[in-house]
């Protein structure tokens, strides 16, 4: 069933920047009413600006429980809310060797906490209304794993698992469960990391564009770009030492080995500041 956009009410996370702020654009563009959580809520005033009280920023922080209920009290005008997009995520990549364990545990909470307690926070009422859609964004290396972002590509499996149990515990209340499965996409986490072999970037805004399509015909999991799925369903169903020929020659266990550090200079600065 193709369902319309306009006219619902949807909270995106991480909606200031990257593939949150133009998931909140083409959502509101398309008529929906948008709550828009992010650590750095000023940097969504463009999107305020432009779609006046139809799109609201507040600060969010999905690690924290009481800042879900804060915010949803701030942006409650524009509910009842019909879908949650768990789009804030970190990825701080290296050797996890060499990882500090205080970033270790910040991203679990901000990629896996994060999706978990905005569920808790929001999917209650959805129940209760029999009707609602969640839709979690992972990522490719949510089901193909990747050295130097091996706590990054845990977090995103994490996120799979969960999903997956959540859209059969949900299923009785009609409430939908997606996951949204992009490649490597430009965006300023992704600063520095080349694309597999094969494989060419896809943009915040090609991921936008799979939000939307899943929000108006939902479905349990959508890749990015969507020629991949089958490509990994077919790869991880042949043996082990296919798998490994197929990783050569894409160079996909070599991926984040490549990436210029200098480049995310800035991005892991950020992330390590809001380190609790």
């Amino acid at each position: 069933m193709t369902r319309q956009i306009e006219g619902t009410s949807v909270i995106v996370t991480g909606g200031a920047r990257g593939i949150g702020h133009a998931s909140a654009e083409r959502l509101a563009r398309a008529g929906a009413s948008v709550a828009i959580g992010d650590l750095d809520p000023d940097l969504a005033a463009d999107l305020v600006s432009e779609f006046g009280p139809r799109v609201k920023a507040a600060h969010l922080d999905v690690t924290d429980p009481e800042s879900w209920r804060t915010f949803l009290e701030t942006v409650a005008e524009l509910g009842p809310w019909d879908v949650l997009v768990n789009n804030a995520g970190i990825m701080p990549l290296g050797s996890v060797l060499k990882e500090d364990d205080a970033l270790t545990r910040a991203i679990f909470e901000v990629n896996v906490h994060g999706p978990i307690n905005g569920i808790k926070a929001v999917a209650p009422t959805m129940v209760e209304r029999g009707t609602g859609h969640i839709v979690n964004v992972s990522s490719a290396v949510g089901r193909v794993a990747v050295p130097d972002g091996a706590t990054y590509s845990a977090s995103k499996f994490a996120v799979v698992g969960f999903s997956e149990a959540l859209r059969a515990e949900l299923a009785p209340s009609n409430v939908d469960v997606s996951l949204i499965m992009p490649t490597v996409v430009q965006t300023e986490l992704a600063t520095g990391v080349p694309p597999a072999k094969g494989i060419k970037p896809v943009t915040a805004e090609d991921v936008a564009e799979a939000i939307e399509s899943v929000i108006r015909e939902p479905r349990p999991e959508v890749w990015v770009p969507s020629w991949t799925q089958s490509l990994t369903k077919l790869t991880q169903a042949m043996p082990r030492k296919v798998q490994d020929f197929v990783d050569r020659a894409t160079h996909a266990s070599a991926l984040l080995a490549g990436v210029d550090p200098a480049s995310r200079t800035a991005y892991d600065e950020r992330v390590r500041r809001n380190v609790h």
